[in-house]
């Protein structure tokens, strides 16, 4: 058995469940338990969890067949203790000072959290405040900066990929405008990925606001030359042009008066501007759901590995993270509240483009 400086740990699961949460919390536990001889506290429901004391110890027969499991053995919540004002009545303490008295309450020398940028946030907070935290990328939406990639995304975009592979063949025959939105909040990982793996002719993104005359204009020049449908594939955080000049209230306050989601509006302007008919799917948790795929169950293992090993280093306010094929540490507070756009030199971007899709500009 190896030294440690962590004889005690704690780990949660924050924020949108993602494919390969259980595959990090096996890889980070398995490796405390096995090679470390550390005690694991599992933290339900994230960081609300944290807040309300809710947590069990974890032995090794609670990792058992969890690998290929989508979900969180733990639970998640998007709970925020740094913007919950609210005082408990029992304790007249607040949510950052009931997890300050859990953490010591339950003798841990460290706290693992698994999330994306708010739970990662959150814990550079924590860090702040004096407790040892280690974070782990998790995310569908591939925007945490600093790493290469995050695990849940490569499973998220075989879920968008094949979903629009089906779509194709009901566009082929009823010759319409498939709209399809994927997930991705304010970066268009997501949406690029999954749009040039599954043949979209028209990719809309955040980081490129669109003109819907250009977009119409190309699809008419599809439908000229004997191409009967045309599939959109839309990122949920897709803006136009006119959106792209407004300041951020007035944004807020215009998709706020929105009915539907963008993929809805798209299509209604298309349909304006094309006298096509247009359909629409929302794939939604869809994308979230099911087993991770082999890279994504690999990946979370590597870091959760790594986790394990910072926790017996001491090597504590730092998030997991793959730079350049290796896996290294990064303060949380260089995580901390950003978010990883797709930049417009990005390989997969001027890929799409050379072989003729319409991003909208």
């Amino acid at each position: 058995m190896q030294k440690s400086a962590v004889k005690t740990f704690g780990i949660l699961t924050s924020g949108g469940d993602a494919p390969g949460l259980n595959a990090a919390i096996r890889g980070v536990a398995r490796t405390a338990i096995d090679q470390f001889g550390m005690n694991v506290i599992g933290i339900e429901h994230g960081y609300r969890g944290l807040i309300e004391g809710n947590a069990r110890e974890l032995h090794p027969e609670d990792f058992s067949g969890i690998l290929t499991r989508g979900g969180t053995i733990l639970g998640t919540s998007r709970e925020k203790p740094f913007k919950n004002e609210e005082i408990d009545p029992e304790t007249g303490m607040s949510a950052v000072e009931r997890i300050k008295a859990n953490y010591k309450k339950w003798g841990l020398d460290a706290l693992v959290v698994l999330g994306g940028n708010g739970t990662n946030t959150t814990g550079s907070l924590l860090a702040q405040e004096g407790l040892n935290v280690i974070g782990l990328p998790k995310t569908i939406d591939n925007d945490l900066v600093e790493t290469d990639i995050t695990f849940g995304f490569h499973t998220a975009v075989s879920v968008a990929t094949e979903a629009i592979d089906r779509i194709h063949t009901t566009a082929h025959s009823h010759n319409r405008i498939m709209v399809i939105e994927v997930m991705g909040h304010k970066a268009g990982w997501l949406g690029l990925y999954a749009g040039v793996a599954g043949g979209g002719d028209v990719i809309l993104l955040p980081e490129i606001p669109y003109n819907i005359a250009s977009i119409a204009d190309h699809l008419k020049k599809r439908r000229d030359a004997g191409k009967a449908f045309s599939i959109v594939v839309v990122a949920e955080g897709a803006l136009s042009e006119e959106e792209a000049l407004m300041d951020k209230k007035t944004f807020k306050k215009s998709r706020l008066a929105m009915p539907y989601s963008i993929a809805y509006r798209v299509a209604h302007e298309l349909e304006e501007a094309t006298a096509l008919e247009s359909r629409v799917t929302v794939l939604g948790y869809l994308q979230r759901g099911g087993t991770p795929v082999a890279y994504d169950r690999a990946l979370a293992t590597i870091f959760g590995t790594a986790a394990a090993h910072m926790l017996s280093q001491g090597d504590f306010g730092k998030m997991v993270a793959l730079q350049n094929g290796k896996v290294v540490g990064v303060p949380l507070e260089n995580v901390a509240g950003k978010i990883k756009r797709v930049p417009l030199d990005d390989k997969m971007l001027l890929a799409g483009r050379e072989v003729g899709t319409c991003f909208g500009d």
